[in-house]
């Protein structure tokens, strides 16, 4: 049986059989037997093979002993999970951060705490006269998303929580311009905080605050899907999000 999901995966990169095989040093006619006859290659090839392809290696083959070993990589990424955000340690949002050298990423609706935190403020400053790369992503305060979440956590005040981190916000906005702020129209599962390879994914619950959700702290793992399936998240809202109008601070 043919394996069309590695041959999908080939054309999505626009990349020919003789490309795959030249990327990760086979023959071939080795990759068009992978393809063609759905031989499953060795588990090293397999690894390599997603990689190139930028996809799980799970999503391109079913052999068990790889989702086992996909699996048990991504539970390294685990460094250890909070039933509540509020008993996250309070000083890991700025330690980690802190050690942000090239990525610094804050995906949220509000985050209203976090631009209320002088400490953290001041951490953003530091590092915007260094290397990292800074980007915010709020919600956009009048889009359908924003209004919803704030139903879903039992009141109406998204928008306007929004508005003040924005006020918050906005001395960085004004002298500051490496560090970019956009505003998204998604509707967020989880509000993502990156600082290079390590993560803290606050989950979203219907009926509650996030403030009380569970949180995980994530370090990517060679091998592990867990940590770039949220890396991927951050970067399609980034992607689609808009940037910082003066009505955004009246909603006037």
């Amino acid at each position: 049986m043919s394996n069309e999901r590695l041959r999908s995966a080939l054309l999505a990169q626009g990349m020919t059989v003789q490309d795959l095989a030249d990327a990760i040093n086979v023959n071939a006619k080795t990759v068009e037997r992978w393809i063609t006859q759905g031989k499953v290659p060795y588990r090293r090839h397999q690894y390599a093979t997603a990689s190139v392809l930028a996809v799980d290696v799970t999503t391109l083959w079913d052999d068990s002993r790889a989702v086992e070993s996909a699996a048990d990589m991504s539970k390294a990424e685990i460094v250890t999970i909070y039933p509540h955000r509020h008993m996250v340690p309070a000083g890991l949002w700025r330690e980690m951060y802190g050690r942000a050298r090239l990525r610094l990423d804050i995906l949220v609706y509000a985050g209203l705490w976090l631009s209320e935190d002088p400490q953290f403020i001041d951490l953003l400053k530091a590092k915007a006269e260094e290397t990292a790369q800074i980007r915010i992503l709020l919600g956009d305060p009048d889009c359908p998303a924003v209004q919803q979440r704030g139903i879903d956590e039992g009141h109406r005040i998204m928008g306007g929580k929004i508005r003040n981190a924005l006020m918050n916000y906005r001395p960085l906005l004004t002298s500051h311009p490496d560090i970019h702020f956009r505003l998204h129209n998604a509707t967020l599962y989880n509000s993502l905080f990156r600082s290079d390879d390590e993560m803290l994914v606050n989950t979203h619950v219907y009926g509650i605050g996030a403030y009380m959700a569970p949180v995980l702290h994530l370090r990517r793992v060679p091998g592990g899907g867990l940590f770039d399936t949220y890396a991927n998240s951050i970067e399609q809202t980034w992607g689609g999000a808009r940037q910082v109008t003066e009505h955004d601070f009246t909603g006037a």
